[in-house]
C-alpha cells in the first residue's frame, strides 16, 4: 500500500476521482494501484506528483509500505 500517498492525498483533500479524472482511468483503478494490487506506470505517478502533490518527492509518495504486505 502507498501509505504515503494516500496520507498526503487525504491531506490535501484530493480524491480517487480527482486522480482518475486526470489519468483518464477509472476510481476503482485508482484505488487498486494505491492499495498494491497493480502499480502505477512511471507516467502515471509523475503526473500525479506534478499536478497534485508538486511539493513531495515522487519516491516519498510512491514507495509501498513493506509493513503492510503479505510476508
Amino acid at each position: 500500500m502507498l501509505n504515503n500517498l494516500e496520507e498526503i492525498r487525504k491531506k490535501k483533500n484530493v480524491t480517487l476521482v480527482d486522480m482518475a479524472d486526470l489519468l483518464n482511468v477509472r476510481y476503482q483503478t485508482i484505488a487498486d494501484k494505491i492499495n498494491g494490487t497493480s502499480s502505477f506506470k512511471f507516467s502515471e505517478a509523475l503526473k500525479i506528483q506534478e499536478s497534485f502533490f508538486p511539493e513531495y518527492e515522487l519516491k516519498f509518495l510512491f514507495t509501498p509500505d513493506t509493513s503492510t504486505q503479505p510476508a
